[in-house]
């Protein structure tokens, strides 16, 4: 039996629904569905949406995660109850942000929808609680200044690409290019992706077609392991800096 036909075995059983309830449901018949849940056949696409929207479960979770070894409240929750991905909570059932280390960037987007991998990441808090489900990464390199090297980016997980603010700055996770911190722009109206920009402009701007993004996440906060060097504390390159940032932004619109 493949992790799939087990899930809905599972899910079904667990609400109490026969096979002929459930099968009428998503209008096929009772020998179709009980062939999935044994594993003889697969379901084509279509049928497959209708059954995460049954189950309020996305796809991903219900052909990659064995829910038979998850408890629901590891589980994230968005709007309609839909369950979405793995995430990790406290003694008292609160949601705590977990830490995507640079080591841990590497495996990050095969451990996705993996609650162990989730599970095995480091974990924070923070004095105050922002509002929705937050993840934490450290970023590398120089291409967002004024955040150093190794800082800490905390962001807020977006749902749906209409969500993107232009010009505001994200952690896009896709399967190409892995993980990036950038100030994003939505251009899928126009060309069907995303363009990225660093505020280090020696850095060129890129695309990502939507259709490769499995992740974002909007900056909410940022927390600096490094102590400022002496020409980021100097008032003059701060405000040279600024102006700068303002020019280009007015450029990008």
């Amino acid at each position: 039996m493949s992790i799939f036909s087990e899930n809905i075995k599972y899910l079904r059983t667990g609400k109490k629904i026969t096979q002929d309830a459930m099968a009428k449901e998503l209008i096929i018949t009772r020998d179709r569905l009980a062939a999935y849940e044994v594993g003889r056949n697969e379901p084509p696409i279509e049928l497959l949406k209708k059954i995460s929207n049954y189950f309020h479960i996305s796809i991903d979770i219900l052909v990659t995660v064995d829910l038979n070894k998850v408890p629901p409240e590891k589980l994230m929750k968005l709007d309609n109850n839909r369950i979405l991905f793995p995430i990790t909570v406290d003694e008292d059932d609160k949601d705590q942000i977990e830490v995507v280390t640079i080591a841990a960037t590497a495996g990050y987007l095969n451990g996705l929808s993996d609650p162990e991998y989730i599970e095995s990441l480091q974990h924070m808090k923070l004095p105050f609680m922002p509002t929705g489900k937050h993840r934490a990464f450290l970023i590398k390199g120089d291409s967002m200044p004024p955040l150093q090297d190794g800082s800490c980016v905390v962001a807020k997980y977006i749902e749906t690409l209409d969500e993107i603010d232009d010009g505001s700055t994200y952690i896009v996770v896709s399967m190409n290019d892995g993980l990036v911190f950038k100030k994003v722009y939505n251009k899928i109206a126009e060309d069907g992706s995303l363009h990225l920009h660093s505020t280090n402009k020696a850095y060129e701007p890129y695309t990502i077609n939507a259709e490769e993004i499995l992740e974002i996440w909007k900056f909410t906060c940022s927390i600096n392991s490094n102590e400022p060097t002496d020409e980021e504390v100097d008032v003059d390159h701060i405000i040279s800096y600024l102006s700068s940032l303002n020019a280009n932004t007015n450029q990008d619109t």
